[in-house]
């Protein structure tokens, strides 16, 4: 009895398992065995790509950090101060503001010559803004690093000049009418003062600021200086501020500004109105006895 109960279900499941219902049966298991596949590569895929995108933010960051962490070279420094010097600036703001103390000035400055050392040499030059074809103050600026023994960053040492007419009007005019650097390493004179600049703290105006070693430097060109004191201040708006005394043995100020430095703003757009300006004109000759004891006309 058991027997033929058995036989008849085989009968019965076999009878259930026609060919399409085989061919549907397999074609299942094709499908999942496919999906299997293509789940296992995509993951594979994502697991690859995310791999690829950790590596790279781990390299570029580390390339960050490194670029961030790179300390500014000192001759990074002395080439930024030396750009920032150079240039037109004017006086005319505070000589606004305070005309019985300040001039309109015009500043200028402009590379000159390059040192086999690597120092650059800039000529400046200083006058009344009606009358920049006669400058009453040409020097010889020379940048370059610190000595690794001082504490600052750029060393700005003032030259005089071998020939002085020969160098006015320098940064007005093309290159090929000007000395040649050859030339102007040649007529480096004496050498008058060094100002050690140092970067300005954060939070403060100034990018650059320093002066003279204490005691200044030797000096006797007027009302019985014996020594001479500068100050620089490259300010972040652009702006550079000066401020030159001459001293006596007791150490009393004998010219030089008393009221704080000179101001020099970057040139502005002239305009019709500005040409007329009283303060664009040379002083009168009942002013000239005031301004030999300007830091301006002593040098």
């Amino acid at each position: 009895m058991t027997n033929t109960k058995t036989e008849t279900e085989t009968e019965v499941f076999l009878i259930q398992l026609t060919p399409s219902s085989i061919s549907s049966t397999c074609s299942c298991w094709r499908f999942h065995t496919h999906n299997m596949g293509t789940d296992s590569d995509s993951n594979a895929w994502n697991r690859a790509r995310g791999l690829a995108v950790k590596t790279l933010l781990l390299i570029g960051g580390a390339l960050l950090v490194k670029r961030l962490r790179k300390s500014t070279t000192r001759w990074d420094h002395a080439h930024f101060v030396s750009k920032s010097l150079s240039g037109q600036r004017y006086s005319k703001d505070q000589a606004s503001r305070d005309p019985d103390n300040y001039f309109n000035i015009r500043m200028l400055t402009c590379p000159a010559a390059e040192l086999v050392d690597g120092s650059k040499v800039l000529y400046f030059e200083q006058a009344f803004w009606r009358s920049p074809q006669k400058p009453f103050r040409q020097r010889f600026f020379m940048v370059k690093p610190c000595p690794k023994e001082l504490k600052c960053d750029v060393e700005l040492s003032t030259y005089a000049i071998r020939d002085m007419e020969e160098y006015k009007n320098f940064c007005d005019r093309p290159r090929d009418q000007r000395p040649q650097p050859e030339e102007v390493i040649g007529d480096i004179a004496e050498h008058l003062t060094t100002v050690h600049l140092k970067r300005c703290p954060r939070g403060k105006r100034c990018l650059y600021e320093g002066s003279t070693p204490p005691g200044g430097f030797p000096n006797s060109w007027q009302n019985g200086a014996t020594y001479c004191t500068s100050e620089l201040a490259i300010m972040k708006n652009n702006e550079i501020h000066t401020w030159d005394r001459g001293y006596d043995d007791n150490g009393n100020q004998v010219w030089g500004q008393r009221e704080g430095p000179y101001e020099f703003k970057p040139a502005p757009t002239s305009s019709f109105n500005d040409m007329f300006s009283p303060l664009n004109f040379p002083p009168p000759p009942s002013m000239e006895r005031r301004i030999e004891g300007s830091f301006i006309l002593q040098e």
